[in-house]
């Protein structure tokens, strides 16, 4: 029953039980993390045949992989990648381990020297940015870094409020946004190939406004179906604004977190455009790790098949969150989630009001959960509602206790909430 329902004295008696039930968390001395979206040690332990290669010291090519150049990255490895973001393989460069690091370089490029369509600077003038909410909040971080303005729209199951970002574009001041189309962190929403058409074609007032498509969870799926990308740059290239993308993506989250290979994608011209400018603090990626990389998964097929490993691990951490939040919140009314079909996290919506105070008690019970509000701008939720939930990295029965523990804090301070 809904706990807003009930008469004073059964909520009262609803909220004693909740505290005793909490009570009892804390005596137990948990230290319980589900803050980030890393891979287990198990997942690491997939990849640990990358060590032993790569076989040798030549590319296809003949190119050796111990020297310097190849900007763009090693082209066996391109090719790889290239089919399973559904690019060509010269729309898409190979760099080093963190796709995040490419972001910071285009937006600087962009500020410093202008975008390739643009005709100034972007530090020339004012810069806003559109940010889905709830969403990723490295984005948001690297914007604020640079003071760059920041204004929400909604992210929906099909992807972000298409009339609200129409109206936001008219600014010239709004040169950007960011997304997360394939199960977006936090919401697992997948934007449609119909809602990405209408992003790439609809009017701008800025005539380089650009989308930074950050398809970071691309081939994490926790279901038997293989999720399909919006093919975001040939809906560009059909919409005559094929500069408006830029695509990123890595194996950080397939591989190892921190030597895997990270990759961008867009136009040729912004190909260009990004190697040019990259060319004058870099001579070339680390291609002994590109080789190594192309010769473990072999072909887009190696990567898919690898990937069902991933999902072996994680997918039953990702139904012990449903389970938990099903069995305890249920019927309740005082909060809602998602039952993601990939990606890393789940989101879950508490009472408006509470969610700062569920992640307190949650700390104080030994459970650590990224701080509320982390989802939006400046870490600011103004609904005070919204949690993200990293179950990947923990064992199975740790995420199965922390969830059992975070539905005790969240019943706890929605009765809190309601006077109890």
């Amino acid at each position: 029953m809904a706990l807003s329902s009930l008469a004073p004295e059964d909520l009262a008696a609803f909220a004693a039980e909740q505290r005793v039930a909490y009570d009892a968390l804390v005596a137990r001395g948990l230290k319980l993390d589900l803050t980030r979206g890393k891979p287990s040690s198990a997942q690491l332990d997939l990849s640990d045949a990358l060590l032993a290669l790569p076989a040798g010291h030549q590319a296809a090519d003949g190119t050796d992989v111990r020297n310097y150049g190849g900007l763009s990255g090693l082209p066996e490895l391109r090719a790889i990648f290239a089919e399973l973001l559904g690019v060509r393989v010269e729309q898409l460069v190979a760099g080093g381990n963190s796709s995040l690091t490419m972001m910071a370089d285009v937006l600087q490029y962009c500020l410093l020297h202008g975008a390739v369509d643009s005709q100034t600077p972007w530090a020339a003038g004012d810069v806003t940015f559109i940010c889905p909410v709830p969403g990723y909040d490295r984005h948001f971080a690297l914007l604020a870094e640079y003071g760059i303005t920041m204004v929400t729209v909604p992210m929906h199951d099909d992807g972000p409020d298409v009339p609200a970002i129409r109206e936001l574009v008219k600014d010239p001041a709004v040169k950007g946004m960011w997304l997360v189309p394939t199960h977006a962190n936090p919401s697992g929403a997948v934007c449609s190939q119909e809602v990405a058409a209408e992003l790439v074609a609809m009017q701008t007032a800025a005539p380089d406004f650009k989308i930074f498509w950050d398809n970071a969870y691309a081939f994490h799926n926790l279901t038997d179906e293989e999720t399909k990308s919006a093919d975001i740059l040939s809906l560009a290239e059909a919409s005559g604004n094929p500069h408006r993308p830029v695509l990123f993506a890595s194996t950080s989250k397939i591989t190892y977190a921190g030597a895997g290979v990270a990759f961008l994608g867009g136009s040729t011209a912004t190909i260009d455009w990004y190697t040019g400018h990259l060319g004058k603090r870099a001579i070339g990626p680390d291609k002994v790790n590109h080789l190594r990389h192309a010769q473990f998964f072999v072909d887009a097929e190696g990567v898919r098949s690898h990937m069902r490993k991933h999902r072996q691990i994680i997918a039953p951490k990702f139904a012990a969150v449903d389970a938990a939040l099903r069995s305890r919140l249920g019927g309740h009314d005082v909060a809602v989630w998602n039952t993601p079909s990939g990606g890393y996290f789940v989101n879950l919506d508490v009472l408006d009001g509470t969610a700062a105070r569920v992640v307190q008690l949650a700390k104080e019970a030994g459970i650590a959960l990224t701080p509320a509000g982390s989802s939006f701008p400046h870490g600011d939720d103004p609904r005070d509602r919204n949690i993200r939930l990293a179950p990947t990295m923990p064992p199975l029965n740790e995420v199965e206790v922390a969830m059992d523990g975070v539905a005790t804090c969240v019943l706890l301070a929605a009765c809190e909430k309601l006077g109890a």
